[in-house]
């Protein structure tokens, strides 16, 4: 069955060389239930609010299965929240997911999947020097980018809840179509 891995929230913010002069893409799982409001998990933060966070991008998944592509490609170890997300999922094909898609996390949180990630230059610098240079491209060509997600229902989640279709729209887009539209 479809369930989260981790939920992760910000570290700590970090430096960096981009416009904004700071990052919070050092996110990190959290032990235990973990608060989900309008804006996304309690205690996370965005540092770029131009381009990140807000009530269509609340939430950002990553799936544990590409996960470990890249961790086989890179030949490193790629933790819940090396790529910035805030749900580490597992079993569900998130680039397969359609726009307006709802999911239920848990017990009564439910999101919707609004977009695809869009890598960044921001991004590439997180992940280091030695993948720095065309990683933007590589991520993206890879087609593994996964949804930003709307909070629909508020509520609490912890790693190992189930997350369940409850609607898939017919005919609308995949976030993968949409990425490389």
């Amino acid at each position: 069955m479809p369930h989260l891995v981790a939920v992760c929230v910000v570290h700590q913010l970090h430096a960096d060389a981009g416009t904004v002069g700071t990052t919070a893409i050092d996110k990190r799982p959290v032990e235990g239930a973990v608060k989900v409001g309008p804006y996304g998990a309690y205690a996370d933060v965005q540092a770029d609010r131009k381009h990140h966070g807000g009530l269509d991008q609340a939430l950002y998944a990553y799936a544990a299965e590409d996960a470990a592509f890249w961790a086989a490609e890179l030949g490193r170890d790629l933790p819940p929240g090396a790529f910035g997300e805030n749900l580490r999922t597992e079993g569900i094909d998130v680039n397969a997911a359609r726009i307006g898609e709802v999911w239920r996390i848990g017990e009564a949180v439910e999101v919707q999947v609004t977009a695809p990630r869009r890598p960044c230059a921001t991004f590439a610098r997180w992940m280091g020097p030695d993948v720095e240079r065309g990683w933007v491209k590589r991520f993206g060509a890879q087609g593994r980018v996964g949804p930003y997600l709307r909070v629909l229902r508020t509520g609490v989640i912890a790693a190992g809840d189930p997350i369940v279709v409850v609607s898939r729209p017919a005919g609308a887009p995949t976030v993968l179509e949409v990425f490389r539209g």
